[in-house]
């Protein structure tokens, strides 16, 4: 068996799907399948209805299922079912008389269909598929026979279609299909099946009833409108028809039933030779076709069986028939081949005539108008049209003996009445008869046709709008004749009229009035048959139908009525016995009213003329009657017929003024009268009485017209308080809110008169809008005294519904009642009323909703006393009825009837949205959606049911017709379900939106297991009907239907699934679901883009909404390692290779593998394809068309801005829009208040100018809307591309294709963006990608430089060619270019995109191996360009290529502007001088004032920086900002150049003036305020950033200023001197952290570098003086201090402070260690340079140098690490006198033993690098530890990534300890070179000279100091030291020394440097000293 597909549904449902789709939604594809489907079912059409036979042989199959199992086809093996399924299925064999294996498919079937239908069992299920399988068949038949080229109509289908169906559809007929139609139609009754199943219990709950009635309805109704009216059947299958038709018999109130409806229609249709008179152009192929012209027999038969004698069961039916025939005879004898049919054509009167016995019209009008399908049919409807025009147009003689006939009888019944004798009984009516037909058939006109203008012939010509084209257009063309034979007979059959048809001739006049031009033209007939006022007083009367005789008679009776109105106080008002009125008298006024009714209501001349018409007043004289004691049925038909007058405006607002003249509704009462008059009265005493109510509900439909046209303010000013507030007072207190205790004789008319007061209740509000005025209390004069004024009716319904007021409750009860009555799914009287009712209540309750927060807005403004409650609140109040809180439940009920009452639906889906706003009422709305399960059931199927409609359309435009419209009202449904899931999703949860998309509400969310529909008792909810709806049409070619078909719905689908992937409570629940068991990303995004024309704005939107959910994917897959899913993902979207389909789970099977064996030798064939993400950036337009500017004559520009403006909101998807509809409000306001006669002339003109205003809104509206579209779908396109590249594993895409797909992105978005019109707002996000971009294409390139591959290619730099890196260049900076002055922070992104891609040609750092000094300079300069210099070469070339213009553009941005685009400005500047080696920037930056301007900045920059030092800074940005100038600023100065330029502008007198530098913090107070997490420095180092870089600035200036440039040097000691204080301060520092040792680096080497001016001094004799006087007050402050700091950082003491970093932060230990390590050094080295240079300016020659250290040899004591003495020494020597030159010799031996120690570990790491390959793992961990923050950091890393982290820190190491070797063998060189001066000193040339030799006045305080007592006599310290020093300067020192010099300073070129002086100073101390 089939499990899924029972063979008696599922492929006769792919039949009626395919048939469908051929013909009626003609999709080309289809038509192939047509064919082979019709050869499959040809044998199920032919045996319609007959059922695979029941068998012994399948009842055993099936008996053994449930112990031996059954065979499925398709799958392998046997399948055990369980023992209740098989029960079932041989219930249904029996049901159905089918066979079992077919029931038991069926019942299959059913159980899979059984989520699709909710409180349905599998049984009940399978029997509606069983007759849905019927339906499909006959509904495939059906069309497939419209499809045909037919005589009546044709469906402009292809040819090649058209052929294929008529030759499939004669087959059948040939086979003998109708026959078999005829013996169904006879076999199936529906009661017997009703029967048959309630037997067999299977009927299920009401709505399975109604669905089984539609269905077996259906089933016969298609079966027999089959061979409808299209080609006549032959000879055999008409007797056939004629036979079942003679059985044939009526239903209970006379009327055929649908099915022998059709089969009549089929006979008629069968004998109609109409078509011969319209002269289409095939009529000849028609004739040809004819069998009445071609087969003699065929008539011959036809005759025979219509003359018959025998009577039919219905004579009428044969009647019909027999006059059909009879017409159809008459046309062939009026043609050329009807002469052979003389015989026949002939008998034509004979039938006529029987058929007229028959009472044919009276049979036409019950049995055929009275059939309900009769009206829904436009074929029956136009053959019933022709049947009647042509017994008037073709048998004039006969209508004449009708007319004489009547006149006959006319005359007989008057001369009885006046005998009083009996009535004669040969009275026929058959002229009244035919007269009522006409009446009651061209009175209904459901389809628009006016049928009934053929009746009417044109007197005068009328230039009709709609007629164009017609004849009736022009008057000169003569009418066909038919039209002036029917015209001719309404003419006539009015002269004379007898007085018995005058009322059957007003009816058949209403019946032809039915229509906008038929009306019109029998206005003219009334009005020309009337004598002329001037006859009627000569007393000759005109014709009876003549508006002259009606109004005149009414005027009459008028007059005689007034006469008795009773007196008001009289005691019993009632009717007195009338005098004036007999009952047929009352008949012929009603008619005359209703026709007067229907002229007037089509017609606004009709209305017009006769309103204005002075002798007649009809409105005044129906007034009157009003008045009179005439019976409520008159009085309703009068009030119609003043609604239909207050139709125009024109004639409402003085009839508002008359009914309250004439007080018909007494809203006035006189001071004596005790009782109330008028209708009030006419209702509660006569109607209640006679319990029909037509007076009130006629006064309803006045008030309820009246109100559309206009609603007068001061009605009834001056005799009560004016306004409307009497009528709506009656209407509710007496009408409505009585009305469900009334009683009623017709049930039906209870609704009525609900829905007719509903109405006006519902235009009211619908018209009102809250104004401020409501709610102040006004007072008005009345009488000499004052009284509150009325408010407009709308406030008072408002308030009304937002209090708990009956009519509140009334609303409330009436749709529970509604939603009850419609649960019962029985016709029930009124049903069409009680719907109407219902909706207006509902929308009301809208209304009410969406006014009601301005309303109490205003209401709070006005502080006055009125209370009210917001509604939402008010339903949720207990209903009296249930006793439970269920209003809002009831309300979402009528979901459930969507597909029979879609406008209740649609409201109520509206209403539920605008609740679903509230958050706290949701909580309790879920409460009460799942109280209790049957009901929560219901509702969700209701809410699914509304999404899951398949007849839903969207942008069916307001004005096409009923069908159209219910479609748009289903869409729209649809879109209000999908706004509340959308709303209730961002609420908190438990919510709506999670209860109807099937997740946990009683449970936490995210354990929600989703399913598809029926496993595990799942049911089916919005989810599942969500994802139907977009599935459709995945599977093929042209991608999901509903994105073309309801873009808007689709966008909103797909929103709210990127909703449910993004909260991150339902995102797991989803993402799994729809991962496997739908995989819906996939089959999504493979149609992507999509591309809509019409309606760009909803596709940009969907594929917003699509790529978001992709990228959350891609993120969450990446995550959860489930690699498969993201490669698939992945190799969609970026692949250029043509795709291949994958087999279902993925995996390649055989012929894949072949395949990609093929692909691999012919590898040329296959073409790439554009990667999928960069068709979606396709289908994205960046150009925009804007709306023109406005062009105005009247109004003034900058105000209607201003308006416009005013009147613009946020809307729901977030967009600003101007408000149309208040804007036009305003403008008309606007032009209404104008005054006076210019402004009347000048209407029409300001009217066009606010129109062409609000088109312009319209279209500004349209380009927000389209733009941020745009901005929505470039956005999600930016993230999914990004988390391609940022979140999915490195590894999915290898490094060579990620950079051509990075660079093919780029180059798309550039060249877009880049575009002529390319619309500015789309620009920052463009900026933004292109910034990721680049920094991944920049990370690419170096992580494959790291890896060692591409740098030998010739292709280029890497795997992407040097060409395409110069493109991407290019076009960055013309984007750069193109954004002009503007988008400063867009640039920002830019310069990040430019500094990442210059980033790329930067070298990466290279280990030091302390070799690369041994080349010769000539190598150096010869070796060829490397890859990274070349590719900077040529960047360099394109920059300047684009001269000033970049320039000036980057310099403006680094000067002022927005922070983060200032230092990017400045970081790329910095960027591009560090490669320009021709210095054309920095000329350009000098010359142009740039790099003045940026040095005065620093000066304004001080106060910030200053508030930087406060303990809680305000922001950082200055900090950057400071911290970038000065990168910048040090960059510039490291060419000489540069470093003068910088001197010329000033810098150094700039930062003199920054006071910030003096403003050191407390490092102790600010422990406490430190940012917990880290982020924020301490003001310390807050401080240290601000004064790090200028000292750096100032190395830089020194360096790059040689020494012949005093300048530099003399101003950066001016600095020193400005801040002394601070820098002693800073020198003295005891507590050494990082930050302080770097300070004291950098300090110690400017100082040292500004030491002493060279020899040239002499020169400038004012600059030597300051010099002097600067160094005397400064050198030997500074001097002492350093020299004492040497002392600290020397041996142990720099363990401790080593150590003491570590403990501080262990984290990250490693790195700062060694920056310690080399920041120490660097202040020895300074420090000895310092010494150095000092002893060398002093003078060449040691006898005259002056003096550092004190002759004492002896080391510092306390370097074992006797800390406590050494701390105790410290101050005491530091500033006392001048350090020992042990400290020196100290020094020297330490640093000997460092330079061992580095060059050990150099190597090491050296030999690591080598062999980094061998490493073993935990030596890889290890290294990578370092520069992997965190614990558990390195175990994440990959095996490659841990080895480029490996090789990074080892480069790191080796550089650190090159620069470490390097600055210990300097403190070893300067060292040795103080210590040779000294000993010099010392022990040869010691003698107190005279100070005037010295060069420095300073030096006399050392020569001073050694005469002093402090050092003993010098002889004996001369001895001592001698002995210290050779103690200390052993064997061992001096042949580490050389080892040094061996291993290091040889290939650094200072050759012998060290061995010179090791000599000399052995030679000191071992000579003895020579006495002078």
């Amino acid at each position: 068996i089939h499990f899924h597909r029972a063979s008696l549904w599922g492929p006769l449902k792919e039949l009626w799907e395919t048939v469908d789709g051929a013909v009626l939604r003609r999709q080309p594809e289809s038509v192939h399948l047509l064919d082979l489907q019709l050869k499959k079912h040809k044998p199920s059409f032919l045996s319609l209805f007959k059922n695979p036979p029941k068998s012994a042989e399948q009842r055993e199959k099936v008996r053994k299922a449930s112990t031996e199992g059954i065979a499925i086809q398709g799958q392998q093996g046997s399948r055990l079912l369980p023992e209740q399924l098989l029960t079932e299925a041989f219930i249904l064999s029996d049901l159905f008389d089918i066979g079992e294996l077919a029931a038991l498919e069926l019942l299959l079937a059913g159980e899979q269909q059984q989520p699709h239908f909710p409180g349905l069992t599998r049984g009940l299920v399978a029997v509606l598929l069983y007759w849905d399988g019927k339906l499909c068949v006959a509904n495939s038949l059906r069309t497939l026979i419209q499809s045909r080229h037919g005589k009546t109509f044709t469906l402009d289908l292809s040819g090649e279609l058209v052929a294929f169906t008529t030759r499939f559809t004669d087959e059948l007929m040939s086979q003998g299909l109708t026959k078999r139609i005829l013996t169904l139609v006879s076999e199936i009754s529906v009661t017997r099946e009703f029967e048959r199943l309630q037997k067999e219990r299977g009927l299920g709950n009401e709505k399975h009833r109604k669905e089984k009635d539609v269905v077996e309805e259906y089933t016969e109704d298609s079966i027999n409108s089959l061979f409808s009216y299209q080609s006549p059947l032959s000879k055999d299958d008409t007797l056939a028809l004629i036979g079942h038709l003679e059985t044939v018999t009526a239903q209970a109130d006379g009327s055929l039933d649908s099915v022998n409806m059709a089969l009549v229609m089929a006979l008629l249709y069968c004998l109609d030779v109409s078509f011969i008179e319209q002269g289409t152009e095939d009529r000849e192929d028609l004739l040809q076709a004819l069998p009445l012209l071609t087969e003699r027999q065929y008539v011959a038969a036809v005759h025979s069986r219509l003359m018959d004698g025998q009577s039919w069961k219905l004579p009428g039916l044969q009647a019909v028939c027999r006059l059909a025939w009879a017409l159809s005879l008459r046309v062939l004898s009026q043609l050329p081949q009807g002469s052979a049919l003389v015989e026949f054509t002939e008998a034509d009167e004979a039938l006529a005539d029987q058929a007229l016995l028959g009472d044919v019209f009276l049979f036409m009008k019950e049995g055929m108008l009275g059939c309900e399908t009769f009206a829904q049919e436009e074929f029956y409807i136009r053959r019933l049209h022709s049947l009647i025009t042509d017994f008037l147009a073709l048998m004039p003689m006969k209508v004449k003996q009708l007319r004489n006939r009547a006149d006959e009888d006319a005359r007989l019944v008057h001369m009885s009445l006046q005998m009083d004798s009996e009535l004669p009984s040969s009275l026929r009516k058959d002229l009244d008869h035919l007269m009522i037909l006409i009446g009651e058939f061209y009175s209904r006109d459901p389809f628009g046709l006016e049928l009934g203008l053929e009746f009417w012939c044109p007197t005068e010509s009328l230039q009709h709008t709609s007629l164009q084209g017609s004849y009736l257009g022009m008057a000169l063309q003569r009418p066909p004749h038919k039209q002036v034979v029917l015209s001719k007979f309404v003419r006539q059959m009015g002269d004379l009229l007898p007085s018995t048809l005058y009322i059957s001739y007003l009816r058949m006049l209403k019946g032809l009035a039915n229509g906008p031009q038929c009306a019109h033209y029998c206005f003219s007939l009334l009005k020309t048959n009337g004598a002329t006022h001037s006859d009627n007083i000569q007393g000759v009367s005109g014709s009876p139908v003549s508006w002259e005789h009606f109004f005149h008679s009414l005027m009459l009776y008028h007059e005689n009525l007034r006469r008795d109105l009773p007196n008001p106080d009289a005691a019993h008002y009632r009717h007195p016995p009338l005098r004036g009125i007999t009952q047929r008298e009352l008949e012929g006024l009603t008619s005359f009213l209703q026709l007067l009714t229907t002229i007037i209501t089509w017609s606004e001349n009709a209305r017009l003329a006769l309103c204005e018409h002075p002798q007649w007043t009809p409105v005044v004289v129906m007034l009157g009657l009003l008045q009179c004691s005439v019976p409520p049925v008159l009085k309703a038909e009068l009030l119609h017929c003043l609604a239909a007058f207050g139709k125009s405006p024109e004639i409402a607002a003085s009839l508002w003024q008359s009914l309250e003249y004439t007080q018909i509704l007494q809203t006035v009462r006189a001071p004596g009268q005790r009782q109330a008059a008028g209708i009030e009265v006419e209702l509660n005493e006569i109607e209640s009485s006679c319990e029909e109510y037509p007076l009130t509900r006629g006064f309803c439909h006045l008030i309820s017209t009246l109100v559309e046209s206009s609603l007068p303010v001061n009605l009834g000013a001056g005799l009560r308080v004016p306004g409307f507030q009497p009528y709506l007072n009656f209407l509710r207190d007496s009408v409505f809110l009585p009305f469900p205790t009334r009683a009623y004789r017709r049930p039906a008319e209870k609704w009525e008169v609900a829905d007719s007061a509903l109405e006006v209740f519902h235009k009211l509000l619908r018209d009102y809008e809250p104004q401020p005025s409501d709610f102040v209390q006004e007072m008005v004069e009345l009488q000499g005294e004052q009284v509150p004024a009325h408010k407009p009716p709308g406030h008072s319904i408002m308030f009304h519904l937002l209090n708990d007021s009956p009519m509140l409750a009334l609303c409330l009860s009436l749709l529970e009642e509604g939603v009850r009555q419609l649960d019962t799914y029985a016709p029930f009287p009124g049903k069409k009323h009680l719907e109407s009712a219902v909706l207006h209540c509902l929308c009301l309750l809208d209304l009410a909703l969406q006014k009601e927060v301005v309303f109490m807005d205003l209401l709070r403004e006005s502080q006055a006393s009125l209370l009210v409650s917001p509604l939402e609140q008010l339903l949720q109040g207990v209903s009296p009825q249930t006793r439970r809180a269920d209003h809002i439940v009831s309300i979402a009920r009528y979901l459930y009837h969507s597909s029979s009452n879609p406008e209740a639906a649609f409201q109520s889906a509206k209403i539920l949205r605008r609740i679903a706003n509230y958050p706290n009422i949701q909580i309790r709305l879920v409460g009460d959606f799942t109280h209790d399960q049957a009901v929560s059931d219901k509702l969700m199927a209701g809410f699914v049911e509304c999404l899951d409609n398949e007849e839903a359309e969207e942008g069916a435009e307001k004005g096409d017709d009923q069908q159209k419209k219910v479609a748009r009202i289903r869409h729209e449904t649809q879109i209000h379900i999908l706004n509340l899931l959308i709303t209730s999703l961002e609420l908190k949860t438990p919510n709506l939106a999670l209860y109807l998309l099937g997740y946990e509400v009683k449970k936490p969310v995210s354990s929600t297991n989703l399913q598809d529909p029926g496993v595990l008792g799942c049911p089916r909810s919005c989810l599942h009907a969500i994802l139907s709806l977009l599935q459709r049409g995945t599977e093929k070619r042209s991608g999901p239907v509903l994105t073309q078909q309801a873009p808007h719905l689709a966008e909103l689908c797909y929103q709210v699934i990127y909703q449910l992937c993004a909260c991150p409570d339902t995102s797991g629940p989803t993402m799994r679901y729809l991962r496997t068991s739908q995989d819906f990303l996939f089959s999504h995004l493979q149609h992507l883009p999509f591309i809509l024309p019409s309606n760009q704005i909803a596709a940009l939107s969907q594929m917003s909404w699509l790529m978001k959910t992709a990228a959350i994917e891609l993120r969450v897959t990446s995550l959860n390692r489930q690699r498969s899913h993201t490669q698939r993902l992945v190799s969609l979207l970026l692949d250029d290779q043509p795709h291949t389909q994958h087999t279902a789970d993925g995996e390649s099977g055989m012929e894949e593998e072949t395949r990609s064996v093929s692909g691999f030798l012919h590898f040329d064939t296959v073409s790439k394809v554009r990667r999928k993400l960069l068709s979606v950036l396709d289908a994205i337009d960046f150009s925009q068309d804007m709306p023109e500017l406005l062009q105005l004559d009247f109004f003034e520009r900058t105000q209607i801005e201003q308006v416009i403006s005013n009147c613009e909101h946020v809307n729901e998807q977030g967009h600003t829009v101007c408000n149309v509809k208040l804007l036009h409000r305003v403008l008309v306001a606007e032009v209404n208040a104008l005054q006076g006669m210019a402004a009347i002339g000048q209407r029409p003109l300001l009217m066009e100018e606010v129109n062409s205003i609000l088109q312009q809104v319209v279209d500004r509206n349209r380009v927000r809307r389209s733009l941020s579209a745009k901005r929505h779908a470039l956005q999600s396109w930016r993230s999914l591309v990004e988390t391609l590249l940022t979140a999915c594993p490195a590894d999915l895409i290898p490094a060579d294709d990620r950079q051509l797909i990075i660079r093919d992105l780029l180059l798309d978005l550039h060249d877009k963006v880049l575009s002529e019109d390319a619309a500015g707002e789309l620009m920052p996000i463009v900026a933004g990608a292109v910034f990721t971009l680049t920094a991944h294409l920049s990370q690419s390139v170096l992580s494959e430089q790291q890896q060692g591959v591409g740098l030998e290619a010739s292709s280029g730099f890497a795997s992407i060619a040097n060409s395409a890196l110069h493109l991407i260049l290019r076009k960055l900076l013309d984007f750069i270019l193109c954004t002009g002055g503007g988008y400063q922070r867009l640039r920002a992104h830019l310069y990040g995109s430019l500094l990442y891609y210059l980033q790329i040609a930067q070298k990466p750092e290279e280990p030091d191996t302390l070799q690369t000094a041994g080349k010769a300079m000539w190598e150096r300069l010869t070796a060829p360009e490397d890859g990274f210099s070349k590719l900077q070469r040529e960047n360099l070339a394109i920059i300047e290529s684009y001269g000033k213009s970049l320039m000036e553009v980057v310099c403006r941005d680094a000067c002022d502007g927005h922070e983060i685009s200032r230092m990017l400005a400045l970081a790329v500047l910095d960027r591009i001088l560090s490669i320009d080696r021709q210095n054309q920037w920095l000329v350009y930056v000098c010359n142009s004032g740039y790099l003045r301007s940026l040095v005065e900045s620093l000066r304004q920059d001080d106060a910030a920086l200053q508030s930087l030092l406060t303990p809680q800074p305000p922001l950082l940005k200055p900090l950057y900002i400071y911290e970038s100038k000065m990168a910048l600023l040090t960059r510039v100065a490291k060419t000489g150049q540069g470093a003068v330029e910088l001197l010329r502008c000033g810098l150094v007198a700039q930062l003199m003036e920054c006071q910030v530098f003096d403003m050191v913090p407390d490092s102790d107070a600010h422990r406490v305020m430190r940012d917990p997490s880290g982020f924020i420095p301490s003001p310390m180092d807050r401080y240290r950033q601000i004064l790090l870089p200028t000292l750096r600035l100032f190395q830089v200036i020194l360096t790059s200023t040689t020494m012949n440039h005093q300048q530099g040097a003399a101003q950066v000691l001016q600095w020193l001197i400005v801040h002394a204080d601070t820098i002693q301060a800073l020198l003295r520092c005891h507590e050494l952290s990082m930050g302080a040792l770097q300070e004291l680096s950098l300090l110690t080497g400017i100082i040292s570098k500004t030491a002493l001016p060279g020899t040239n001094i002499n020169k400038h004799t004012k600059l030597k003086q300051t010099l002097l006087l600067l160094c005397l007050i400064f050198f030997p402050f500074h001097s002492r201090l350093c020299l004492s700091l040497l002392s600290c950082l020397v041996g142990s003491e720099r363990e401790r402070l080593l150590k003491q970093a570590e403990i501080s932060a262990p984290g990250d230990s490693a790195e700062r260690r060694e920056e310690m390590e080399v920041a120490m050094q660097q202040v020895c080295a300074n420090i000895m340079e310092y010494c150095q240079t000092l002893l060398l300016q002093s003078s060449t020659q040691a006898q005259f140098s002056i003096c550092l250290f004190s002759p004492s040899g002896s080391e510092p004591a306390g370097r074992d690490g006797g800390r406590a003495d050494l701390s105790s020494t410290l101050p005491s020597m530091a500033y006392s006198r001048a350090p020992s030159l042990g400290l020196v010799l100290y020094l020297l031996k330490n640093s000997a033993a460092d330079f061992f120690r580095f060059h050990q570990s150099h190597r090491q790491s050296l030999s690591k690098l080598q062999s980094l390959d061998q490493l073993p793992p935990e030596e890889l961990k290890e290294l990578c530890q370092g520069l992997v923050s965190g614990p558990g950091g390195v175990e994440k890393i990959s095996s490659v990534q841990r080895s480029l982290l490996a090789k990074r820190r080892l480069v790191q190491l080796i550089n650190n300890r090159a620069k470490l070797l390097a600055l210990c063998s300097y403190v070893i060189e300067t060292c040795l070179f103080v210590l040779w001066r000294h000993l010099e000193y010392y022990l040869l040339h010691c003698t107190p000279t005279d100070p005037k030799d010295s060069l420095l006045p300073g030096a006399s305080l050392y020569r001073s100091r050694l005469t002093d007592d402090s050092f003993g006599g010098l002889q004996a310290s001369g001895t001592q030291l001698k002995s210290d020093m050779v103690a200390g300067f052993g064997e061992a020192l001096q042949r580490k020394l050389l080892e040094v010099e061996g291993l290091y300073s040889q290939v650094r070129s200072r050759y012998t440097f060290i061995q010179a002086l090791v000599r000399r100073i052995r030679g000191l101390l071992r000579q003895p000293k020579i006495s002078r």
